[in-house]
């Protein structure tokens, strides 16, 4: 099967200033393209997608340079999503016009989970910078946890012309299996339009030492179900998901969880979707 990776990070600590690394020491450390080659072993993975790895703000058009550097260098990785300020609103028209002539830059990630302020994605410096985001031709790159969905429901209301992906599956607490009410969340995101979901993280929502794979499966098949095999990605998260999982574990549990689909559907999800919503 080939395979598109559609969610890794690289970070050079003797490059780039990561403050959140601080406090997960078991991934303290750099990770470029070749470890990244040692831990997919055998798979033969035909293309990669950068997603930014919460640099310091201030660094984050170095860390794309330095991702640059690196695509120049290796033809697999062909996607880049990269952080923006969109909170700046107007303000931000002139990076994102920037960053959007180099084709390879595909949309922005922001990780609405990790703001402290409920209302932060609909703020309307944030909301203009996402309609921005479709101006220019790149897509809205989200990660959220359940308590977001309400406000994404109305950010998705107010900027219909961006094309979004939800990462993570939308960050269900799977360790204390609550399905909801993230399910009907989940629904209601599918609903509101044609965005895929990145079927990746479920490990580090779950018990990170002694999950399972029946503990993933009630949240894999609400996935299933909600999106079908047309609209699920599958992604690493790697090296974050080796607080869980070693890359080859992960990839084996995803194709279980999906066995049930059939080749064609899983050819789709671990490929075929990646490569037409990132048009690589």
């Amino acid at each position: 099967m080939k395979i598109i990776d559609a969610h890794i990070h690289l970070w050079d600590i003797d490059q780039l200033n990561y403050p959140w690394l601080a406090n997960v020491p078991a991934i303290n450390r750099t990770y470029l393209l070749s470890d990244y080659d040692e831990a997919r072993g055998e798979a033969d993975v035909e293309a990669v997608v950068f997603v930014q790895c919460e640099c310091r703000p201030d660094q984050y058009l170095k860390e794309l340079n330095w991702v640059k550097l690196m695509a120049d260098r290796d033809s697999r990785l062909q996607a880049i999503v990269p952080w923006a300020p969109l909170e700046d609103g107007e303000a931000v028209g002139e990076v994102l016009r920037a960053i959007a002539a180099d084709s390879r830059v595909k949309g922005v990630r922001r990780i609405i989970e990790f703001e402290d302020d409920i209302d932060f994605c609909i703020r309307p410096g944030f909301v203009r910078g996402v309609q921005l985001l479709g101006e220019v031709g790149l897509h809205c790159e989200l990660t959220v946890g359940p308590r977001n969905f309400p406000n994404l429901m109305k950010l998705l209301e107010a900027t219909p012309d961006t094309r979004f992906i939800l990462d993570h599956i939308g960050c269900p607490n799977i360790a204390e299996g609550q399905l909801q009410p993230w399910k009907d969340y989940l629904r209601a995101f599918a609903s509101s339009g044609p965005h895929p979901c990145k079927l990746s993280n479920l490990v580090c929502n779950a018990d990170l030492e002694n999950w399972k794979i029946e503990d993933l499966r009630p949240f894999a098949d609400a996935v299933i179900e909600i999106f079908g095999p047309d609209r699920i990605i599958w992604a690493s998260d790697w090296p974050h998901a080796l607080r869980a999982s070693s890359w080859q574990r992960w990839f084996e549990t995803a194709q279980a969880l999906t066995a049930g689909l059939g080749g064609d559907a899983q050819q789709k999800i671990f490929h075929d979707n990646a490569k037409s919503f990132y048009l690589i």
